[in-house]
Protein backbone atom coordinates (compact mmCIF):
# COMPACT_ATOMS: atom_id res chain seq x y z
CA UNK A 1 0.00 0.00 0.00
CA UNK A 2 1.31 3.45 -0.86
CA UNK A 3 0.75 6.18 1.66
CA UNK A 4 0.52 9.90 1.23
CA UNK A 5 2.80 12.33 2.94
CA UNK A 6 6.46 13.07 3.24
CA UNK A 7 8.84 10.15 3.60
CA UNK A 8 9.25 9.81 7.38
CA UNK A 9 13.04 9.68 7.00
CA UNK A 10 12.89 13.21 5.55
CA UNK A 11 11.02 14.70 8.52
CA UNK A 12 12.82 16.59 11.27
CA UNK A 13 12.58 15.05 14.72
CA UNK A 14 10.12 17.76 15.72
CA UNK A 15 7.92 17.17 12.66
CA UNK A 16 8.01 13.41 13.16
CA UNK A 17 6.78 13.72 16.75
CA UNK A 18 4.11 16.25 15.73
CA UNK A 19 2.84 13.92 12.98
CA UNK A 20 2.76 10.96 15.38
CA UNK A 21 0.84 12.93 17.99
CA UNK A 22 -1.69 14.01 15.35
CA UNK A 23 -2.19 10.48 14.09
CA UNK A 24 -2.63 9.12 17.60
CA UNK A 25 -5.13 11.91 18.37
CA UNK A 26 -7.25 11.00 15.33
CA UNK A 27 -7.01 7.21 15.62
CA UNK A 28 -10.32 6.48 17.36
CA UNK A 29 -12.31 8.73 15.02
CA UNK A 30 -10.76 7.00 12.03
CA UNK A 31 -11.32 3.56 13.54
CA UNK A 32 -14.95 4.10 14.49
CA UNK A 33 -16.11 6.36 11.69
CA UNK A 34 -13.67 6.23 8.77
CA UNK A 35 -14.07 4.22 5.61
CA UNK A 36 -12.09 1.00 5.18
CA UNK A 37 -9.68 2.87 2.90
CA UNK A 38 -9.23 5.68 5.44
CA UNK A 39 -8.52 3.18 8.21
CA UNK A 40 -6.03 1.27 6.07
CA UNK A 41 -4.25 4.50 5.10
CA UNK A 42 -4.20 5.72 8.70
CA UNK A 43 -2.76 2.40 9.90
CA UNK A 44 -0.14 2.35 7.17
CA UNK A 45 1.00 5.91 7.82
CA UNK A 46 1.09 5.33 11.58
CA UNK A 47 3.26 2.24 11.05
CA UNK A 48 5.64 4.21 8.82
CA UNK A 49 6.03 7.03 11.30
CA UNK A 50 6.30 4.77 14.36
CA UNK A 51 8.95 2.65 12.64
CA UNK A 52 10.97 5.75 11.82
CA UNK A 53 10.67 7.03 15.39
CA UNK A 54 11.85 3.68 16.79
CA UNK A 55 14.74 3.67 14.32
CA UNK A 56 15.81 7.10 15.53
CA UNK A 57 15.18 6.54 19.24
CA UNK A 58 15.84 2.84 19.92
CA UNK A 59 16.61 3.53 23.59
CA UNK A 60 13.54 5.65 24.26
CA UNK A 61 12.50 6.05 27.87
CA UNK A 62 10.14 3.31 29.00
CA UNK A 63 7.92 4.03 32.00
CA UNK A 64 8.39 1.13 34.45
CA UNK A 65 4.69 1.30 35.30
CA UNK A 66 3.93 0.45 31.65
CA UNK A 67 5.71 -2.89 32.00
CA UNK A 68 4.03 -6.06 33.22
CA UNK A 69 5.85 -5.90 36.56
CA UNK A 70 4.77 -2.29 37.05
CA UNK A 71 1.17 -3.19 36.32
CA UNK A 72 1.31 -5.93 38.94
CA UNK A 73 2.56 -3.42 41.52
CA UNK A 74 -0.47 -1.21 40.92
Amino acid sequence: MTTMGIDPAQLSDEDLVRELRQLHATRSDTFFHGSDDALAMHTSRTNELESEYLRRVPDREVDPLRLREGARQR
